[in-house]
């Protein structure tokens, strides 16, 4: 747990201390230089800072390297990781209709599921500022050219002792490409079978290499353009007696309103017909039909440079620099907007626009004649990094290095509803039926009444801005302690100091309520972290019966948090080496997340949520029911009855909110055998319990929980939670906001199987992944019953199948290579449907993708792919209202093609 200490400045002590109080030994010159170099140029694994450290030995760790990086014909990054088996649940991407959290247009990756804020994702070995329209919570995979990755490690296992916060469900390391030397240019184009969905990339990279130093430039642009949510979900299905059949939005064009009667009534929907008439309102006639004004993929443009370089000062100290800067512009296309969800708008029986003659209340109106809103964002991301690393002694080395990544955006929608003005249009004391009035009076009963006049009066142009920065200092140390009868004791130490930062400013009338949409307030945070670490790895036996090597590794870091107070985390490995071709490995570990910006700073929001009030008609209960002594108690009145099912709910940020706690455990062995050349296999067990997890409880829960409590004796019948008018007994305010109230347990089983051989003259490879997850459950809420995700797809999580799996069969020429992949999908069951309905569940799903290259001359090489081979259709999923399927896991598009050409000189 953290608490508040200052001991940060003697832990920095004694770990620098531990670092350079080696023996010191006498060597020749020769040897020093040659030691020097090596130890510059060792290389530093995802999961270790000791330089030198076996991958092997740091816990399930998978590589995607550059040849299978363009062997995939992925134009980014989202498109690799959203891939691999060990995602799950939801993330960001081109194919969700919606993104939220301020976050549209950005990709994340989520491993196991756990939520993309509990993946950490690091350039180099260090973070990446995170991404979004201001305020966000998670790195945007689109700001990281493809083209200039050497390969990518993901760690799947707890590290938070390694690298701190966020590394709970494991790490994502981009390593970018160090020494190029000549020009290369790579360009792209695909599009989908139905001649949509058009992709475009070009890199052009350039890199010189010297006696004493390189340089690496890169310069990249793709484009992905719209895919209409009709050409592949004509309209949005639902079970009607045993089939699918077409439902609507019960936001009607004409105007779905309650008469003073009771009649629930629907006006003129035809384009040029009676604008006054109206008749009862039915679902089936006259609810519309909205897949017409929304994309399968949102259009993404995005461009970029990538420097890189580093120049040797003397022969044990090196300068390096990276730059990074990418622009990305989005849209996506939703609905018109619909009035009536943030207002009551009641309409007087004498109001010259009221045909019925009866007081009406109008519940829903969606202005068609405004159009469609569409949503922007213009987002820059900038990243930089300048550091010094070195050597001493034989085989010990340094770095220190300043990074600092700041990314600022512009969004908004169109065709937002100004309220007030709104109001003043119906207010025939204010407005004017005279052309060209300042206030033109409107008709919002009946579709073709509404004039551009006043369309033009109430729509406006919403414009949002944030950003997030992040400024780290970054100094280690690392290598051999002292030797073992078993071998040398590597090490390494260091410390990081950090600031992040998120703002995001809404549009004023946002932060209003004036605008016909959630309230927001302005956020705008940040916490500051200081840290230190050291780390062990330290042999204990060799050469023995049934163990060749056995390995400890050990590190502790220590966090102190300028909101929070301190904490320290730990990890233990062990690395056991039977035999030449059998290995045994395991960790144990803690870890946390720190509460993003927005979920501290978050400010408040507001929003009229669908809620019930268990105390609405309590009186004529039994009077031994708890709710009713509950109710009675608490003074509300007898007779009291919900008016309507909405209740004003506030949301937003929390500073009360403290860090989440993890414990990992991961247990696995590494195959290679002896029968056969090349082949290794992998079993991996791993389990992740999360206490203290950041939840938002929902006010209906919160309300049934404290009623059904004996004495209102629960938590949430505090006044933090609601509040009710003394005089009416009504709610008037009910709280969802952020709480350390969940846990959350997931496990399964990772395999892995890698075989390379030889075949009629050619290199085969064949490459399986698998991932079998066994548990994942959320209890929201102390006391409340388990949440089983595990084989289920959600209804905002994403898809949970046990099963997972990609494979690929690769074969390699003298000029040509041909690649095979096939990702699978396990069968899962929809969480919210009941067994037997069409869509409750979905059976395996396969996905065959094949590239191709030839290499016409040794400068020239041509690529040609294609994904989803047999053009198979996306699953129908009760759950789901966007394209009728869950678009986080399941491919939308259907089969597409792509080709690519490379230069190199």
């Amino acid at each position: 747990m953290f608490c508040k200490r200052n001991h940060l400045a003697l832990v920095i002590g004694v770990l620098l201390s531990a670092g350079i109080a080696t023996p010191a030994s006498a060597q020749s010159a020769d040897a020093a230089e040659k030691s020097v170099a090596a130890t510059l140029d060792s290389v530093t694994v995802t999961g270790s800072n000791i330089k030198g450290a076996a991958i092997s030995g740091v816990g399930p760790v998978s590589i995607i390297d550059a040849e299978a990086i363009e062997r995939s014909g992925a134009i980014s990054v989202e498109t690799l990781l959203q891939r691999i088996p060990a995602s799950a649940g939801s993330a960001g991407s081109q194919t969700s209709a919606y993104w939220t959290g301020d976050g549209w247009g950005t990709a994340q990756v989520n491993l196991r599921g756990l939520g993309a804020s509990r993946t950490l994702v690091l350039i180099n070995g260090r973070r990446m500022v995170n991404g979004g329209t201001g305020a966000n919570s998670a790195v945007d995979l689109n700001t990281i050219p493809l083209s200039m990755i050497e390969r990518i490690e993901v760690l799947k296992d707890g590290a938070s002792a390694i690298y701190g916060a966020d590394a709970v469900a494991g790490v994502v390391n981009i390593i970018t490409k160090r020494k190029f030397d000549g020009a290369k240019l790579a360009v792209m184009y695909g599009q989908t079978a139905q001649g949509d969905g058009e992709e475009t990339s070009a890199d052009l990279t350039f890199g010189t290499n010297g006696e004493r130093g390189s340089i690496l430039l890169g310069v990249t642009y793709n484009e992905s353009k719209a895919v209409p949510m009709a050409s592949r979900a004509p309209c949005n299905l639902a079970e009607r007696g045993g089939e699918l059949v077409c439902v609507g939005s019960s936001a009607t064009t004409g105007g779905r309103a309650v008469l003073a009667d009771g009649t629930m009534v629907n006006f003129n929907q035809t384009p040029g017909g009676n604008g006054d008439a109206y008749e009862r309102y039915d679902g089936s006639k006259h609810n519309v039909n909205n897949n017409g004004y929304l994309n399968a993929v949102n259009p993404v443009k995005r461009y970029g440079v990538t420097a890189l370089g580093e120049y040797d000062l003397t022969e044990d100290t090196r300068l390096y620099g990276e730059f990074l800067y990418t622009n990305r512009s989005s849209h996506q296309s939703t609905a018109p907007g619909t009035v009536g969800t943030f207002r009551t708008i009641r309409i007087g029986a004498n109001h010259p626009t009221n045909p019925t003659g009866q007081d009406l209340t109008l519940i829903r109106r969606n202005l068609k004649e405004a159009g469609p809103r569409i949503a922007f964002q213009d987002v820059d991301t900038f990243r930089g990094v300048l550091g010094l690393e070195g050597a001493f002694g034989e085989t010990w080395s340094w770095d220190a290095s300043m990074n600092y990544g700041r990314n600022t955006a512009e969004d908004g929608f169109t065709n937002v509803v100004n309220l007030d003005r709104f109001d003043a249009t119906l207010d025939r004391s204010r407005c004017s039926t005279t052309p060209g009035a300042a206030i033109p009076c409107a008709d919002y009963l009946g579709y073709g009444d509404l004039t551009q006049e006043a369309i033009d009066y109430i729509t406006y142009k919403s414009i949002n801005n944030g950003g997030n920065s992040m400024m780290a200092f970054q100094g280690k140390v690392s290598g051999q302690l002292f030797e073992l009868p078993a071998g040398t004791v590597g090490m390494a130490a260091g410390v990081e100091v950090r600031t992040e930062r998120g703002w995001r400013n809404p549009d004023i009338l946002t932060q209003q309520g004036i605008a016909n949409t959630n309230r927001a307030d302005i956020i705008a945070g940040e916490y500051k972290a200081k840290e230190a670490f050291v780390e062990w790895l330290v042999p204990l036996l060799a050469d023995m019966p049934l163990v060749q090597r056995l390995d400890l590794s050990a590190a502790v870091r220590y966090s102190d948090y300028e909101l929070f107070g301190d904490d320290t985390n730990y990890k233990l490995g062990l690395d056991w080496q039977m035999t030449d071709s059998f290995k045994i490995r395991g960790t144990t570990s803690t870890a946390f997340r720190v509460p993003s910006i927005p979920q501290l700073f978050g400010g408040v929001t507001t929003g009229n949520l669908t809620t019930t009030d268990p105390c609405s008609g309590w009186s004529s209960m039994p009077s031994s029911s708890v709710v009713a002594q509950n109710c009675k108690a608490d003074g509300v009145p007898p007779g009291y009855t919900q008016l309507g099912n909405m209740v004003l709910t506030y949301g937003g940020g929390n500073i009360d909110l403290k860090p989440e706690d993890a414990k990992t455990l991961t247990v696995g062995m590494a195959w290679t055998p002896t029968f056969t050349d090349g082949l290794t296999l992998t079993l991996d067990y791993y389990k992740i319990d999360i206490s203290n997890a950041v939840a938002s409880v929902a006010g209906s829960t919160k309300l049934a929980i404290c009623y059904n409590t004996p004495g209102m004796a629960h938590p949430f019948c505090s006044d933090s939670n609601f509040t009710r008018n003394p005089v009416t007994g009504e709610i008037d305010y009910l709280s969802s906001r952020p709480v350390n109230a969940a846990d959350e347990t997931a496990s399964g089983v990772d395999l892995g199987l890698v075989w390379q051989f030889p075949i009629g003259g050619l290199q085969a490879l064949v490459d399986l992944d698998m991932s079998y997850l066994k548990e994942y459950s959320v209890r929201p809420y102390a006391n409340a019953n388990l949440i089983e995700y595990a084989g289920k797809i959600t209804g905002g999580r994403g898809s949970y199948a046990h099963w997972r799996g990609l494979g690929t069969f690769g074969l390699t020429g003298d000029r040509w290579s041909g690649n095979y992949t096939v990702q699978f999908i396990g069968k899962a069951e929809d969480i919210n449907a009941s067994k037997g309905d069409i869509g409750a569940s979905v059976g395996n799903i396969f996905y065959h993708n094949l590239q191709a290259d030839y290499s016409l001359t040794k400068a020239i090489k041509v690529s040609a792919g294609i994904d989803n081979l047999f053009d198979k259709s996306a699953p129908f999923i009760q759950s789901y209202t966007d394209a009728n399927t869950d678009t986080m896991t399941y491919d939308l598009l259907g089969r597409r093609w792509n080709l690519r050409f490379s230069y190199s000189w």
